[in-house]
């Protein structure tokens, strides 16, 4: 009996010693480093959406994320994490820990990708801004010009097409929505597409963001006075649907007949000629007070505004002297060069 005790007792250490080997091994499986990649880059890891813990689980093992799919799915229905994981798409820092990496799909840290529409921007760009990506599926067509918000938009590898392009118009709409109900009374514009109009033009005149209320109180100015908007950028977009022009308006492409030549045409063009950022929809519904009629370019990137025709003469006079200046320097450094042969 004595005997028996004692190999009882033996065989009671050697195994609580073996558990206690397991259990190290499980921990530092579990919250010790992992497999390393090539050269330390992340690792990115796909886990289809509907996919249940065995299939994520082998899917981590398969890419080598993990050492053990077994391991994984027992630490999962151990921390109760099994019932939500989350699909996506994944990256994990070289080595990183199974216990980490569990953490993550948990709590849905898929990666985020970005796509940005500048202001100004046409529709038809936008969409093939959209097509160009290769992480986003399906096909979609330009929308309506001015329906979109240029903002910086997030989305998943895989995600439609059709999803992002309805997100940015969706964003659009809730901020016309809110500019038109905070809107200043008494402005010469009788419906939200009407501002979405006159903030394209504002936008597509300028590129400084302080002169945008500036310019935009211009153009309100005008339509009260019953003046046409004379706008170049409106030119342009009838001739070439919002394409560069690549050089300046002629004279006769400001005589001729163009739905969109606001030098020819009452109030505003048709339709919008870009997609307006949010300070160009809040300029023209909210303009600041203003007496400008006019304004032309300052030579420094900028414009300088008049209130009366006379004075916007003045303005242009020295805008065309700049002008000239600039050409003379190019002649003379055209010159300069082939005299030295480059």
């Amino acid at each position: 009996m004595r005997r028996l005790i004692i190999i009882l007792g033996s065989a009671a250490a050697t195994l609580a010693v073996v558990l206690a080997l397991v259990l190290a091994w499980g921990l530092w499986s579990y919250q010790g480093p992992g497999p390393a990649t090539d050269g330390g880059a992340a690792r990115v890891v796909m886990l289809r959406k509907g996919a249940g813990l065995t299939e994520i689980a082998s899917t981590l093992e398969r890419d080598g994320a993990i050492r053990s799919k077994a391991m994984f799915a027992a630490a999962a229905q151990i921390t109760g994490a099994a019932k939500s994981l989350k699909a996506g798409e994944y990256e994990f820092k070289s080595r990183a820990s199974m216990a980490s990496i569990l953490r993550d799909i948990r709590e849905g840290k898929i990666v985020v990708h970005q796509v940005t529409i500048p202001e100004g921007m046409t529709s038809e760009a936008a969409v093939e801004l959209l097509m160009a990506r290769p992480d986003l599926t399906g096909a979609v067509a330009a929308p309506p010009e001015g329906s979109i918000l240029p903002e910086t938009y997030q989305y998943e590898r895989g995600e439609d097409r059709a999803a992002v392009l309805k997100r940015m118009m969706d964003a659009r709409d809730e901020l016309l929505l809110l500019l038109w109900t905070q809107r200043q009374p008494g402005l010469p514009i009788t419906t939200p597409q009407e501002a979405v109009t006159l903030a394209s033009v504002v936008e597509k005149e300028t590129g400084i963001a302080s002169e945008r209320p500036q310019v935009a109180a211009v153009f309100v100015n005008r339509l009260r006075a019953g003046m046409r908007l004379e706008s170049d950028p409106t030119i342009i977009y009838g001739l070439t649907g919002g394409k560069p022009l690549g050089r300046g308006l002629r004279a006769s492409e400001l005589a001729a007949p163009n739905p969109y030549n606001t030098y020819q045409i009452d109030r505003l063009p048709p339709t919008p000629i870009a997609n307006p950022g949010r300070a160009a929809l809040a300029a023209v519904l909210d303009p600041p007070k203003s007496d400008a009629l006019f304004f032309v370019a300052d030579g420094t990137g900028g414009h300088v505004f008049a209130p009366t025709y006379d004075e916007h003469l003045k303005n242009v006079a020295k805008w065309r002297a700049v002008e000239r200046e600039r050409e003379a320097k190019a002649l003379q450094d055209k010159a300069g060069d082939l005299k030295a042969g480059r």
